[in-house]
């Protein structure tokens, strides 16, 4: 599967569009990552713990996208978008989502 964020891939054809495909994900940052991002918050310095989050919760989305593009018959994803929201009274969820158009190559 064919990944990308342009509208073509340079020296393949498109040969049909299958429809728009996404990818969702929705993950809650427990207790002791705020903790330790409050820290890092107050004497500066990198969270590494959100950090990890959020690229597990993209890679999660982009492979959640693939596998529906997939099932589609499709064999690329282009035009893709990530979007981050933060989500709940605290905004303590994250939400990330991918999406992209499925299609076929020649």
């Amino acid at each position: 599967m064919i990944l990308t964020t342009t509208p073509t891939i340079e020296g393949r054809t498109i040969a049909e569009y299958k429809g728009v495909v996404f990818g969702e994900v929705i993950s809650g940052v427990n207790f002791i990552k705020d903790f330790a991002a409050g820290i890092r918050n107050f004497i500066g310095g990198r969270s590494g713990s959100y950090e990890e989050e959020l690229v597990k919760a993209r890679s999660n989305a982009m492979e959640e996208m693939a596998s529906r593009a997939r099932a589609m018959g499709a064999d690329a994803v282009v035009g893709i978008d990530i979007d981050y929201e933060v989500l709940g009274p605290d905004n303590g969820m994250l939400m990330v989502t991918a999406s992209g158009t499925a299609v076929k190559l020649a």
